[in-house]
C-alpha cells in the first residue's frame, strides 16, 4: 500500500496537482500496480535467459521494398494542403526559430 508521504513525494517529484478526490484514486491506482509488481518479483528468474520476444519461432514476416514508380511532383503536392517551391508546407514543430 501506498503511504500517503511516499504519494506526496511522487506527486512532487512528477510535479502535478491534484484535488482530494483525485489523490485518492491515482493513490489506489498506484498501490494496485505497486502490487502487481511485488508479485512478479515471487516469480523465479535465476535460471531464464534474457529474451527480446515471447516466441522462440520468430521471424520477421514483412515484404522486401520494391522501388516502383512514382507520382508525378504535381500529383503530389496537387493532394497537399499547402506547398512553396515545390515542397510540402508543414507548420512550425519548434517555435522561436
Amino acid at each position: 500500500m501506498l503511504t500517503n508521504e511516499e504519494f506526496e513525494k511522487l506527486k512532487s517529484l512528477c510535479r502535478i496537482a491534484c484535488s482530494d478526490e483525485e489523490k485518492k484514486e491515482l493513490s489506489a491506482r498506484l498501490s494496485r500496480v505497486l502490487t502487481y509488481i511485488d508479485q512478479l518479483r515471487e516469480v523465479p528468474t535465476e535460471n531464464v535467459a534474457p529474451c527480446n520476444h515471447i516466441l522462440e519461432t520468430f521471424e520477421n514476416v514483412l515484404r522486401d521494398d520494391v522501388v516502383g514508380e512514382t507520382l508525378p511532383r504535381e500529383t503530389f503536392l496537387a493532394n497537399a494542403p499547402a506547398h512553396v517551391g515545390g515542397m510540402v508546407r508543414v507548420p512550425p514543430v519548434i517555435k522561436g526559430y
